[in-house]
């Protein structure tokens, strides 16, 4: 089993304690809440449509709250922490890219409404980051 190394500390804590305390929010989302991120995440991936919105609050809520509590949790392997969170953040980018409402018209580059979504592509390449070091720290041992 690789444990963390201090280096992958820093960011394991700071990502991990953002989603925690993220999905701990959901688990409390009322009506409006729900819908308003449920339309959001079906808008991109049409097949949410079949999801009543309280439903997918709480799986959202549940996944968020399990990919933190892995990042936080010192004897979950980084690479493992790693991949939860590339899953998780490459599912935020992926929505980023298919909904043209977060971006300037015909560029990449988010909007206002955009940047809070599009900041994930940092959360997507920490968990890269994990994933590849634990597997480069692997084959040097």
């Amino acid at each position: 089993m690789q444990l963390p190394t201090l280096g992958d500390l820093p960011g394991r804590i700071a990502t991990g304690g953002f989603i925690l305390h993220s999905g701990m929010q959901k688990r409390s989302a009322d009506e409006q809440t729900a819908g308003a991120i449920h339309g959001m995440a079906a808008g991109a991936f049409p097949f949410l449509n079949a999801i009543p919105p309280e439903r997918f609050i709480k799986l959202l809520s549940a996944a968020e709250i399990g990919t933190g509590a892995a990042l936080l949790t010192p004897i979950v392997p980084t690479p493992l922490a790693g991949a939860a969170l590339t899953a998780f953040s490459g599912g935020l980018v992926a929505m980023y890219a298919r909904t043209p409402a977060l971006r300037n018209p015909g560029s990449i580059w988010p909007n206002e409404n955009g940047i809070a979504v599009a900041k994930d592509v940092w959360m997507l390449g920490m968990g890269l980051g994990f994933v590849l070091g634990g597997l480069s720290r692997s084959r040097s041992c």
